[in-house]
Order: C-alpha cells, then sequence, then structure tokens
C-alpha cells in the first residue's frame, strides 16, 4: 500500500525482469507511473525458485511459467497502483494473449532478511511458451536459458515501433517459432 494525502491507495507488487527495468526501453512507463504516483521502486529481487528466461523475437525477453527449471532470475519490484497495473498489463498485451499475469515468490537479491516477497510477474502466454523454451533453451553463446536480461541479452533489440507493423506480436512470435535458426 502506498500512503498519500492520508489515504492508503491499494498497490499490487510486480517483478519486472526484461524490458520494464531501469536502463531498458520500456522502464519510461514505469518512469512515467513514479512521476503521477502510480508506482514506487520497491528494490532488486530474484525468483525464489529457478524458471526458464529466454529471449524471443527482437530478443524480447520472455519467462516461462515452469518452476524448477532453469535459473533463479534476477529482476525489480515495483509497487503500482491499479491505474498503474492496467498500463503495464496493457504494455504486456495481457488482453491480447502476448503474456499472462501471474503470482510468483522472490527473495531480495541483496541478502536482505526481508524473507520472501509475493509478487505478479508476466510470464509468456501458454499457447507458445513451451514451445518458446524448446527452442531457445537448446541454445548457447547469446541464446539459451538466462538468469538475468542484461545489456548483453538484450543486444538487438528492436523496440516495438521500428518492427513490421502489418504483423501482430503473435506472429511475429509464430514466424520466429517456425524460422530454423
Amino acid at each position: 500500500m502506498v500512503a498519500k494525502a492520508n489515504q492508503t491507495i491499494p498497490t499490487t507488487l510486480i517483478f519486472t525482469y526484461g524490458t520494464l527495468k531501469r536502463g531498458f526501453w520500456n522502464h519510461t512507463l514505469l518512469q512515467d507511473l513514479m512521476r503521477t504516483g502510480d508506482a514506487s521502486f520497491v528494490g532488486s529481487y530474484r525468483t525464489k525458485e529457478s524458471f526458464p528466461l529466454v529471449c524471443g523475437p527482437y530478443r524480447v525477453p520472455f519467462l516461462i511459467n515452469s518452476p524448477g527449471s532453469g535459473y533463479r532470475v534476477e529482476g525489480e519490484v515495483y509497487a503500482v497502483t491499479d491505474r498503474g497495473l492496467a498500463r503495464t498489463d496493457e504494455l504486456e498485451g495481457l488482453n491480447n494473449g502476448h503474456y499472462v499475469r501471474l503470482p510468483i515468490d522472490v527473495v531480495d537479491a541483496n541478502g536482505g532478511v526481508g524473507g520472501v516477497v509475493v509478487a505478479e510477474a508476466y510470464y509468456a502466454h501458454p499457447s507458445y511458451a513451451m514451445e518458446l523454451w524448446r527452442k531457445e533453451g537448446k541454445k548457447k553463446d547469446g541464446g539459451g536459458v538466462i538468469n538475468s536480461y542484461s545489456e548483453k541479452e538484450a543486444k538487438g533489440y528492436v523496440k516495438r515501433k521500428d518492427r513490421p507493423q502489418h504483423l501482430s506480436f503473435l506472429d511475429h512470435i509464430r514466424i520466429f517459432l517456425s524460422s530454423s535458426d
């Protein structure tokens, strides 16, 4: 909860592991939400359990909902208001089948004593998640399953506005999955 002028505003904790993190392209959304009081930075966290994190088309990161596989993923937690959550849901294409938002257990990445925090994360949609993991999980040297979306993994990221506009995001994923590389 965020206190604001003698009232408490309900918030949701979201775990960001990719382009919403500080220093990446979509972080401007969270900066805008922080300016309006609709988000606040909580801290650096990592997943309590291991999860596969892979890059898909245009070097977009995808968290696969398969706990116990992959690595403990590093990211950031933000508290967002309902209005902020609606904006992040829109960016992540929840209503279009791009991602799903589900609970995830995270712990302080800096060795703090805060214990387990339940946040929500944007996972790859089940309609393509496992196929994406199968394809990308095999890659080595610049691909495969990663524990952190860093500048190295983001090299080659293409902003949404710079992608072919005549195709939907799901079209881009289907084409990526059917490619031989």
